[in-house]
């Protein structure tokens, strides 16, 4: 069970996945999930949905929940002349509309239905076939020039990816790649699932269903892990302070070999870096000191002792550009309460730069502790805050 501080709280999309059959035989389609910003009611203009899918030789059609469209036949959609999207137009929808694209008017898009909402131009990028995604070394042995990091770097492909070709997607860089994916590579057997999650997102499987499709990079710890998940050196343990470099890595060399070599969306407001305990230390630190780069920060019982709590003053001290929302998480149980304690005094700096419910979210998980086991219970929510469908 979750304690939900009152300084934040998550927004959860609607959807889920599953129902029963039409008359027709067709899939009964699934409960929304949010696609567009609210619109004026009273005032209905033009509303338009886009499709963007490479059918070959199939034929896009749509069916929606409200006239003049309905869910037990479809109309055919026309190729724009300019993109070949696949457009459907409104003239005057006076009130949100669920909908969904088929192929052959036979085979319904993947996940949620789309919630169409008046005086708005609405894309998507829908998949039909594949139900799961990929999981591969992007990287054998991914080679740094400006520290000495010579390690594997897993990735996540999302369901779409390669059935969509048209797609482009969200990044998740995301600490100790090794224990996303694999338990025969986790520490101690205990994956983070981070791929069944994101997996049951993209089908709207029961919650948490309002993940965006995103690529996951995973790059592995590997034996410099200390001192390259720590930004400063800590006297008291005797070691650390590689972070700078290690964060440098990510930006200058990694970063730009992965938007290179796959479909991205490489803005800030698209991109996030992930992390636990130490991993967390240091993906706080990067919203701090490469926010032009990490917009969306996840920290994960994050390390927050370290050094004399010195995350916490790097937070209070923050210029602009600042992460455009962060997650940050523990538990309340095992040896130091897994730093409940320090990682709440980190919620109030955000908070006093004036992060809200609508960009900062601190959970507290009623038991947990200090270890990959509830850190794969809370990832789905933490994706969710980041990334969720909005």
């Amino acid at each position: 069970m979750y304690t939900w501080l009152l300084r934040a709280a998550v927004i959860f999309a609607v959807g889920c996945g599953g129902g029963g059959s039409l008359p027709d035989g067709g899939q009964q389609p699934d409960p929304p999930d949010l696609a567009g910003p609210s619109a004026d009611l009273a005032q209905p203009t033009v509303t338009t949905l886009r499709v963007f899918y490479p059918v070959g030789s199939h034929t896009m059609s749509l069916r929606c929940a409200d006239a003049p469209l309905d869910w037990t036949k479809g109309v055919t959609l026309k190729a724009s002349a300019t993109d070949g999207a696949f457009e459907y137009v409104w003239p005057a929808l006076k009130a949100p509309t669920q909908c969904k694209p088929l192929l052959d008017d036979t085979s319904w898009a993947h996940g949620a239905n789309y919630v169409i909402n008046p005086n708005t131009t609405v894309e998507i990028y829908p998949h039909f076939v594949a139900t799961h995604g990929q999981v591969k070394q992007l990287y054998a042995s991914f080679h740094s020039t400006v520290m000495t990091f010579d390690q594997p770097v897993w990735v996540y492909l999302p369901p779409s990816y390669d059935e969509n070709t048209l797609a482009h997607y969200p990044v998740a860089y995301m600490q100790d790649g090794q224990n996303l994916f694999d338990p025969a590579h986790a520490f101690g057997g205990n994956e983070w699932k981070v791929d069944e999650a994101l997996d049951a997102a993209a089908e709207g499987d029961p919650a948490p269903t309002a993940i965006r499709e995103i690529i996951v990079i995973g790059p592995e710890a590997g034996p410099g892990r200390n001192d390259n998940y720590t930004p400063t050196l800590d006297a008291s343990e005797g070691f650390g302070g590689n972070g700078t470099k290690y964060l440098q890595m990510l930006v200058t060399e990694l970063k730009p070999a992965v938007d290179k070599s796959l479909r991205t969306l490489p803005g800030r407001d698209t991109t996030g870096i992930l992390g636990s305990s130490l991993g967390g230390l240091i993906s706080a630190w990067a919203g701090c000191t490469n926010a032009d780069t990490f917009g969306l920060v996840g920290a994960l019982s994050p390390s927050t002792w370290w050094d004399n709590e010195t995350l916490i003053a790097k937070v209070g001290a923050m210029t602009q550009p600042r992460p455009q929302r962060v997650y940050l998480d523990s538990g309340d149980s095992g040896p130091s309460n897994d730093d409940l304690d320090q990682t709440t005094r980190l919620t109030a700096a955000y908070t006093k730069l004036g992060y809200d419910n609508s960009d900062l979210l601190h959970v507290v998980q009623q038991g947990g502790m200090h270890s990959e086991i509830y850190w794969a219970q809370r990832i789905p929510g933490a994706l969710q805050f980041l990334y969720g469908k909005r």
